[in-house]
């Protein structure tokens, strides 16, 4: 692994600590910080020339910040002649924006994907991406991981009885889908309607038998929990014992965490592809470590094996 090289910028340098505890390499070192102008540098520490590098840095807030930071970095790696460079982002900001759903608006998950792209990177390493499609909007190789395995196997080990799993609109259904064949349980679908450009939706209908179940939501991102919280209130209208609730990336805007508090939710399992420190811990909150996962793929393509068998094995 002496070729291997793994840096992070400033989003989630935890991470970044324990995917490079998983690899038994150290952090590559550089300097990345804010002028008071708030201009970004960006200094390499240490020789990458031909080197294998990956730079670790999930877009989550300050969002825009630390886009433009991995870009400069991304930047800084090409031109000191790095051998192949892999931006690792375990979540993928703008992922929303995959269509023109309304006119005159943009594609800005096509327009990261193009800056990546430009800034330097030969390589996109993601984990449960919004859409699919977005895989299609870039011209490099591109890895995208799941956390399904994660959190369902934390759910098996709990051993509920009744359980239901619930994708929380029809648009992840086939995620839910695949949570549900893993768990050996059946699988219900929630109808909602997004209102407009605002952070809320509306829960129209449940499709599928939930009455005296446990019911488990499955989404890929926890934004502002208001479609938790409608979820889970539509749920319990409709006489669930129980509501849990997993995704993958804990994005906790605005109020997000005084909603979960108040919520009737009995926990929300969630993984560390973003921080979850400071005000967004709370006890009903189980954060799953995705460092594993991140320092296999890492190894797998720094070493030239599948990433694919990795779930094959799961």
């Amino acid at each position: 692994m002496d070729e291997l090289k793994v840096f992070t910028g400033n989003a989630h340098p935890a991470l970044a600590q324990e995917v490079a505890k998983y690899l038994k390499t150290p952090l590559g070192k550089c300097e990345v910080f804010e002028f008071k102008n708030e201009n970004i540098f960006v200094r390499i520490l240490e020789n990458v020339r031909q080197r294998d590098v990956f730079v670790i840095q999930p877009l989550c807030s300050p969002v825009n910040k630390n886009l433009v930071e991995l870009l400069i970095m991304l930047d800084a790696l090409k031109r000191a002649s790095a051998g192949q460079i892999t931006a690792v982002v375990p979540y993928y900001a703008y992922g929303r924006s995959d269509k023109k759903d309304q006119p005159r608006v943009p594609i800005t998950a096509r327009l990261v994907a193009d800056l990546l792209t430009v800034a330097g990177a030969n390589r996109l390493l993601t984990v449960d991406l919004h859409a699919a499609q977005i895989q299609g909007f870039f011209n490099i190789p591109v890895d995208e991981l799941t956390a399904l395995y994660i959190l369902s196997n934390y759910f098996k080990d709990r051993k509920f009885n009744d359980l239901v799993v619930v994708a929380t609109d029809i648009g992840i259904s086939k995620r839910a889908r695949d949570m549900a064949t893993k768990l050996n349980v059946p699988l219900a679908i929630m109808e909602k309607r997004r209102l407009g450009n605002v952070d809320r939706a509306e829960t129209l209908n449940v499709i599928g038998e939930v009455k005296n179940r446990v019911a488990l939501t499955i989404d890929d991102e926890i934004d502002t929990a208001g479609s938790l919280v409608g979820v889970v209130s539509a749920l319990e209208k409709r006489g669930v014992k129980e509501v849990y609730a997993c995704c993958t990336h804990p994005i906790f805007s605005g109020e997000a965490i005084q909603k979960i508090a108040a919520c009737p939710v009995k926990e929300v399992v969630v993984t560390d592809t973003v921080p979850v420190t400071g005000k967004k811990k709370l006890d009903k909150i189980t954060v799953l470590p995705i460092a594993p996962l991140l320092g296999e793929a890492i190894r797998r393509i720094h070493t030239g094996q599948s990433i694919g068998a990795m779930f094959e094995q799961g």
